[in-house]
């Protein structure tokens, strides 16, 4: 009966704005969990792995720090609007040789009929491959 009274004391607008608070809330929860997931992903790296990952995500954070930190099929993730623009590989994930840092399809790097979109990375990236990479997450985020 409570609940029938507390029914009527709200008008129509105020429900509304109750309801779109409660979807704001819920999205900034997702959001707390993705970054979270985000930082697990690459707290679980190996050493020399985890390094670079931390190196990748100064970069992206610096470059675009609109996005928004997440995993992607378990991989360290940054997104736009909830969709992935770039993403880490790890090396061990695949057991191959090198990891790689990527761009999906969200992301604006279109250059006329082709374009790069994964670069091989290693430990040894210079101030000068993170600032080439951080210029093209910019120009895949904008």
């Amino acid at each position: 009966m409570a609940d029938a009274a507390a029914a009527d004391t709200f008008s129509p607008e105020e429900k509304k704005a109750m309801r779109e608070r409660a979807k704001e809330l819920k999205a900034a929860a997702g959001k707390e969990a993705d970054a979270a997931a985000n930082e697990q992903a690459i707290a679980k790296l190996p050493d020399d792995e985890r390094e670079l990952a931390e190196l990748i995500r100064g970069m992206v954070v610096a470059a675009a720090p609109h996005l928004d930190p997440k995993t992607y099929y378990g991989f360290p993730a940054w997104a736009r609007d909830g969709k992935v623009i770039c993403f880490f590989k790890p090396k061990s994930k695949f057991k191959v040789r090198y990891s790689t840092f990527e761009f999906d399809t969200a992301a604006t790097l279109d250059d006329g009929a082709a374009w790069v979109t994964a670069f091989a990375v290693t430990n040894d990236l210079t101030e000068a491959d993170l600032a080439m990479l951080g210029g093209l997450v910019a120009k895949a985020s904008s």
